[in-house]
């Protein structure tokens, strides 16, 4: 791609990243792209296809931005906060780019943004490490859903319907009570264990053995994964990933 070529098409989402930015309502015509850019119609459909081609690269592109910090950080020893620090990131990224943030979660992005499928690729890798270390109740990749959810919706609000949700702990809040359900009450510290020290009945016992299964099964797979058995022949070791997989998402009756 020649120099021109080049800043043209990095002029063309500059502009259309900050009228994204300071539009009321987030949305940008390609007109005023063009218009703002000093380009025709034709230079930006050839570098982007159609507006929601260039509206994909804008959510990329700003995107980027937050990704690399997250690429460039060392995993600490204890995913756990890793994972509460990479929730509060992806919420104080939403409320300073609240338009970026709703166009990046919009219905109308038929295609989902690169940025965004990598960040769910990071947030599963960190829940792995959990699962490795046997702080995760279920499979990574129904946690990572489940948190990413519940992230992005939290966000969606804050950003969407500021006079409504108007509690700064609400993020926090949200995160503690989704991690509470995807991790071991050990992994989230002493205050989330029972207090009760006192003799428990049959019923209380199986229904502890219900939830420490998923949680034992979440943690064999991990380990399984990270370092298969070679007593087991590939279709043995597929069959015992399938089951474990099916234990550690099991909801308790």
């Amino acid at each position: 791609m020649s120099t021109s070529v080049s800043s043209t098409k990095a002029r063309i989402l500059e502009v259309a990243a900050e009228l994204v930015a300071n539009s009321p309502d987030g949305d940008v015509s390609t007109r005023a792209v063009c218009e703002a850019a000093g380009v025709g119609a034709p230079a930006l459909y050839r570098h982007f296809g159609d507006k929601e081609g260039l509206l994909s690269a804008v959510v990329d592109h700003g995107y980027e931005r937050y990704l690399t910090t997250k690429r460039s950080r060392r995993p600490g020893t204890d995913p756990i906060q890793d994972l509460r620090d990479g929730w509060d990131t992806h919420t104080d990224f939403a409320l300073r780019n609240p338009n970026l943030y709703r166009l990046m979660n919009s219905p109308a992005m038929r295609t989902p943004p690169a940025a965004a499928l990598e960040s769910h690729r990071i947030l599963t890798a960190d829940l792995r490490r959990a699962a490795e270390q046997g702080k995760l109740r279920l499979a990574p990749e129904l946690a990572a859903q489940m948190i990413m959810s519940a992230n992005v919706g939290v966000s969606l609000m804050l950003v969407s319907r500021p006079t409504t949700f108007t509690d700064e702990t609400l993020s926090r809040r949200i995160r503690d009570a989704v991690h509470a359900v995807v991790f071991t009450p050990e992994a989230m510290g002493p205050e989330t264990t029972s207090a009760d020290d006192g003799e428990t009945g049959a019923e209380d016992e199986e229904a502890g053995a219900e939830e420490v299964l998923p949680a034992t099964a979440t943690h064999l797979a991990a380990l399984l994964r990270r370092t298969p058995r070679p007593d087991f022949t590939p279709g043995e070791s597929a069959l015992l990933g399938e089951w474990l997989d099916r234990l550690s998402n099991t909801t308790p009756e």
